[in-house]
C-alpha cells in the first residue's frame, strides 16, 4: 500500500514530457549557441596560429611579447618551451574540441571521433599544466585572486579530462558525453575570459570595475571564475531540463541559452575586430 500511494504521488508531482515544438525550441537554441562558440573559437584558434605561430616560424619569438606577458624570455629555455607546448596546445583543442561535440562525426565517423578525442584529451592536460607552470613561475599578470581563479580552471581542466576518459573506458557513453562536455567548455575558459572581457567593455564603452594598467579589479577578480563557472553552470541547467524539465522548463532554457549566446556574439564580435584581426 505504500508502495502503491509513493508511486502515486510521484505520479502527481511529475511534470509531463514537453511537446516536440518545445524540445525543438530547445534544439534550436543549442545549435546557435554551438555554431557562435565554433566559429569564435576558429577566428581565436586563426589568431593564436597567426600571431605566435608566424613569429615562431620567422624566428622572431621577440613577436610572442607583443601581447602576451613574459612570451619569451631570453635564456629561459624551460620557460619558452612550456610557453611554445602551451600555444600548440591552446590551437589544438580549439580547433579538435568542437568537433567532438557534432553528432555527425561522432555517429558517421566514430574512430576519427575517438582518435580526436584522445588528442584532445592529451591536450587539455597538457595544456591545463602548462597553464600552471605559467601562473606561477612564469608570471602572469592580474593579483593573487586571478592566479587563484585560473588555477581552479587548470585543476577542473585536469578532474573533467579524468571522468570523460574513466567513462569512456567503462563505455557508459551517456555519462562519458556529460563529462566531456563540462571538460569543453573548462577548456574554453581562456577564451571565456577574452569574450567576456569585451563584451563588459562594450557595454560600458571602455573600462569599468578595473584598472586597465595593472588589469586588477573586481570585475576582473569575477572574471577569474565566471568564465568557467558560468559556462558550467548553464550546462548543468541544460542537462537538468533535457533529461527532466516540462515545456516551461524547455522555453525558459531556450531563452536563457538565447540570451547567453547572444551576448557572446557581441563579445566576439568586439574581440575579433579589435583583438584578434588586426593582429592576424
Amino acid at each position: 500500500m505504500t508502495s502503491v500511494t509513493s508511486t502515486s504521488l510521484a505520479d502527481l508531482v511529475r511534470e509531463p514530457a514537453p511537446p516536440e515544438w518545445a524540445k525543438t525550441a530547445l534544439a534550436s537554441a543549442v545549435k546557435f549557441w554551438f555554431l557562435c562558440t565554433f566559429a569564435g573559437q576558429l577566428v581565436f584558434a586563426a589568431y593564436i596560429a597567426a600571431l605566435y605561430g608566424r613569429s615562431a616560424l620567422r624566428g622572431d619569438f621577440n613577436g610572442w611579447n607583443a601581447v602576451m606577458t613574459h612570451g619569451h624570455i631570453l635564456g629561459d629555455s624551460v620557460g619558452n618551451v612550456a610557453i611554445g607546448v602551451h600555444l600548440l596546445l591552446a590551437l589544438v583543442v580549439m580547433m579538435s574540441g568542437a568537433l567532438q561535440l557534432v553528432p555527425g562525426v561522432r555517429h558517421n565517423a566514430p574512430a576519427f571521433h575517438r582518435w580526436n578525442g584522445r588528442l584532445y584529451l592529451a591536450g587539455a592536460v597538457m595544456g591545463g599544466l602548462t597553464g600552471l607552470y605559467m601562473v606561477w613561475f612564469r608570471g602572469a599578470v592580474g593579483d593573487l585572486v586571478q592566479h587563484l581563479g585560473t588555477s581552479l580552471n587548470a585543476l577542473l581542466i585536469l578532474l573533467f579530462a579524468g571522468m570523460a576518459l574513466r567513462r569512456a573506458l567503462r563505455r557508459d557513453f551517456a555519462s562519458h558525453s556529460r563529462w566531456a562536455l563540462r571538460l569543453f567548455l573548462a577548456v574554453g575558459g581562456v577564451w571565456f575570459f577574452r569574450i567576456g572581457l569585451m563584451f563588459w567593455l562594450a557595454i560600458h564603452g571602455g573600462p569599468a570595475g578595473f584598472n586597465p594598467d595593472t588589469f586588477t579589479g573586481p570585475f576582473l577578480s569575477f572574471l577569474a571564475y565566471a568564465q568557467y563557472l558560468l559556462p558550467l553552470a548553464v550546462l548543468e541547467l541544460y542537462l537538468r531540463c533535457r533529461t527532466s524539465g516540462g515545456v516551461m522548463a524547455h522555453i525558459a532554457m531556450a531563452a536563457v541559452l538565447t540570451g547567453v549566446t547572444l551576448a557572446m556574439s557581441l563579445g566576439i564580435a568586439v574581440a575579433t575586430v579589435g583583438m584578434w584581426l588586426p593582429r592576424m
